[in-house]
């Protein structure tokens, strides 16, 4: 038993002792009721079941709209500009005259290879209807003419050997006759030959003659004409006026450009994609372009696909056509470009923004809710993707929960809670404008209705 004068001296510190050792039990007390009292966190997210409905590919590419057609017109010939009749942005029609050149030398040696044209046309009907027909009717006539002499001297030559044999003449008779008739055969021959050579030779040969010179002379009058023609500038194409740099009286060179048509009535996007995606297009294949300035997208169809790979990029070019009759769009805008490919009539897809990648790239997964309320990952095979929604070959049922927004970053079991958290700060779009007033807010006045 403590001694009774120790009592005084221990009071104290048996008092403070006995204070911390409740003290601190009070604290370990509270401390384990505020451990079981604090609840998991949850993530809030945004979910919904996988759906099924039809989803299209499309392809994206970037482009420049080009003309329907385009005609950068030059002149073949060097000459000061006489005449414009048109300008900048006028609408011009096939083979409508946009210009014309000065032609005044061009237009005398036109005049200068008609005229010989015409004499070489008379030149030609003179020995085709006149010349060679006189020819050989002369021929003929001193054929005829040889061929009678012939006759009749070999009627002569009978006659006297006939007489001579009864003694009737002399020898020197019978020799005349017979010179005279030699000499008649060789006329007959000579005439024949003749008669040949002017059918056979001669006459076809001044015939091809005449018509030679008729060909060469009707060929300088028409090149004089097409050297006269080229001073009057056309158009090939039905189109608008983009470009006309000379003004008149300025020199025309040879071969630059003068004038340039372009067709806009329709435009046409010229893309280039892959082989595999080109293989799934078909011509009228839906498209639409994104254009500056548009608020919407502008429809447009596929006109052509190309049948061969560019040897440079490997890819296959595709045109776009889109029809431009109000001339909204313009030449040389950059477009973005969205094809539609192959369709799948019901696939099973989810928001594209659900789809995550692996830390190593080479898978794909998303995050789906348990029946606990806790997220899970699950690999995925996809198909078609757009901008909105991914089609699932693999991984995913329709009666799964699949975390569409929010899901980045979660951790495997974290429990999570479809809704808006009722907490969470307005986003800065959220906020009014300035000058905007707060719904809020009070209004002037409200202090007043309120009292």
């Amino acid at each position: 038993m403590m001694p009774s004068r120790l009592l005084p001296a221990l009071g104290p510190r048996l008092f403070r002792t006995s204070a911390v050792v409740l003290c601190a039990g009070l604290l370990l007390a509270v401390g384990c009721k505020k451990e079981e009292e604090t609840p998991t966190p949850e993530v809030y997210v945004q979910a919904a079941h996988p759906e099924q409905g039809s989803i299209s590919e499309q392809i994206a590419a970037d482009a420049m709209l080009s003309p329907l057609a385009q005609a950068a017109i030059s002149p073949k010939v060097t000459a000061p500009v006489k005449k414009f009749y048109v300008q900048r942005g006028s609408r011009v029609h096939e083979g409508e005259l946009l210009a014309t050149l000065e032609n005044n030398d061009l237009t005398a040696a036109a005049l200068d290879n008609k005229g010989s044209y015409t004499a070489a046309q008379a030149t030609f009907e003179t020995a085709t209807k006149a010349t060679a027909p006189e020819d050989l009717t002369k021929a003929k006539l001193d054929l005829a003419q040889a061929k009678a002499n012939l006759d009749l001297s070999q009627s002569i030559v009978n006659a006297r050997s006939e007489l001579f044999s009864q003694g009737a003449i002399p020898g020197r008779d019978l020799d005349t006759a017979k010179a005279a008739l030699v000499q008649a055969q060789a006329t007959y021959d000579i005439a024949a030959q003749h008669l040949d050579s002017l059918q056979k030779v001669r006459n076809k040969a001044a015939l091809e003659n005449a018509q030679g010179n008729l060909e060469s002379a009707r060929g300088k009058y028409l090149g004089a004409q097409a050297e006269l023609g080229y001073t009057e500038i056309r158009s090939p194409i039905s189109g608008i006026v983009t470009d006309r740099p000379l003004f008149a009286a300025e020199t025309a060179a040879a071969g630059a450009p003068l004038i340039t048509v372009m067709d806009t009535s329709a435009l046409i996007a010229k893309v280039h994609i892959g082989q595999m995606q080109a293989q799934q297009l078909a011509l009228g294949s839906a498209a639409t372009l994104t254009v500056p300035g548009v608020a919407d997208p502008v429809p447009a169809k596929v006109s052509l696909i190309s049948p061969a790979l560019d040897p440079g990029s490997t890819t296959v070019e595709v045109w776009l056509r889109v029809e431009n009759r109000k001339g909204l769009l313009k030449a040389g805008t950059p477009v973005h470009a969205s094809i539609t490919g192959r369709a799948i009539a019901n696939a099973l897809t989810v928001p594209a923004e659900a789809i995550q990648v692996s830390a190593d790239g080479d898978s794909k997964f998303v995050m789906v809710i348990a029946a606990d309320s806790t997220a899970h990952k699950k690999a995925v095979t996809l198909g078609i993707q757009t901008a909105e929604d991914a089609q699932i070959l693999s991984g995913l049922t329709p009666s799964d929960m699949v975390i569409s927004t929010g899901a980045y970053g979660l951790d495997e079991n974290t429990k999570v809670k479809i809704g808006t958290d009722p907490n969470a700060k307005p986003d800065e779009d959220d906020k009014p404008a300035a000058g905007t007033p707060d719904s809020s807010a009070k209004q002037p006045g409200k202090d007043a209705d309120d009292k």
